[in-house]
């Protein structure tokens, strides 16, 4: 796959978001297909606020990808099924899920006790820093409704106003391969909520295919230029540079968890400090969103935009609140370096919590709360 050349890697990566579009688009056609009562029943357990939260954590744990679980849930948003105000905290889960790749990624230098405690800080710090940003942000959603109601009004100065239907281009350019496939499930002799649930299932093998073969193909594009770029620039410092850098390096490869997957191995071998990766997580953060907004371009409702707008809402204000006040900024950090300590003496600490933090705090929040 690496000898394909450069322009012909660029055309596969345009034509495979065009493809993800319409997976968005399929999915979007079949949860309306299932019509209300459906829709009801399977999405009852979003409007409790913590529940939809940690149904947003399983969702990203299980396909390894926030890019993909925020892309659905734009998908449910346009089609109905849910409501800005339940999908907010789902966006809010989906950002603390998506940190399990590098934890994840910082376990293999386990054997090596100083790359260990250095990777896994370096890991722990975006696990830390999205937690705290829901912790502070979520309530202040719930009270005020400051996320969904900034993003709304950025979205009604673009399309409109909610409960309207706006005019995609993109959504007309996906139109006919989504009718093939209604076509091709109803001659296969299905209708009603079995032909719903298949257009769902299509819609979201593509959205998967589609988003893991962009990124790997992007990440063949720019793999060389994002090593020396991480090098180059974090060797002389982190701050506004690191956070761009980060911004900049998950737009190209379409995904946070390769932008902040790069920097474990480099934090465990002690050529970037754990402050100078710290905001490149953070421009990861608001980086990856750029795939709901893609998203959001397949629907045809307003309510889809605000969505994945107040995903990116949402981290800027993460970062304005606990990284561009001084006070804030080391917080994460130093629970990440205390974390890492435990997790050197006792390594079996480290899998526990990634078990606890990711599996089972979710699945019991679900469960008690849904």
């Amino acid at each position: 796959m690496s000898r394909i050349p450069g322009p012909v890697r660029s055309a596969i990566v345009v034509g495979l978001i065009y493809i993800f579009l319409v997976g968005v688009s399929s999915l979007e056609a079949g949860i309306k297909i299932m019509g209300e009562d459906t829709q009801e029943r399977l999405f009852s357990a979003a409007s409790n606020p913590i529940a939809a939260l940690c149904i947003g954590i399983l969702g990203t744990v299980l396909v390894q990808s926030s890019s993909a679980s925020t892309s659905v849930i734009v998908g449910l948003v346009a089609s109905g099924a849910l409501g800005v105000d339940d999908a907010v905290p789902m966006v809010m889960g989906a950002n603390i899920g998506t940190t399990v790749t590098n934890t994840l990624v910082s376990l293999g230098h386990i054997r090596q006790s100083n790359e260990f405690r250095r990777a896994f800080a370096a890991a722990t710090v975006h696990d830390f820093f999205n937690v705290l940003a829901v912790a502070v942000l979520l309530p202040i959603e719930l009270i005020f409704g400051l996320i969904s109601n900034t993003a709304k009004a950025i979205s009604e100065r673009l399309v409109g106003a909610s409960g309207t239907e706006w005019k995609s281009p993109v959504k007309a350019w996906v139109k006919e391969p989504v009718g093939w496939l209604k076509d091709l499930w109803e001659a296969a002799g299905t209708s009603g909520n079995v032909q719903g649930v298949l257009m769902v299932l299509t819609g979201l093998v593509i959205i998967l295919a589609a988003l893991t073969l962009i990124t790997k193909n992007m990440r063949a594009l720019v793999a060389d230029r994002v090593e020396r770029s991480v090098n180059a620039l974090l060797s002389r410092g982190g701050g506004a540079i690191a956070l761009l850098l980060g911004l900049v390096i998950t737009i190209a490869v379409q995904s946070s968890s390769i932008t902040t997957s790069i920097l474990i191995p480099l934090a465990g071998a002690g050529v970037i400090s754990l402050r100078n990766a710290y905001p490149v997580t953070l421009g990861a953060n608001v980086g990856t969103t750029i795939t709901a907004l893609l998203a959001s371009l397949a629907a045809s409702s307003p309510e889809s935009l605000t969505v994945a707008l107040a995903h990116t809402t949402f981290n800027i204000a993460g970062i304005l609140l606990l990284y561009a006040l001084p006070f804030a900024r080391d917080v994460p950090v130093k629970a990440a370096e205390a974390l890492a300590a435990v997790a050197v003496e006792r390594r079996t600490a480290a899998v526990a919590y990634v078990a606890v933090a990711f599996i089972i705090l979710p699945l019991v929040g679900v469960a008690v709360l849904g």
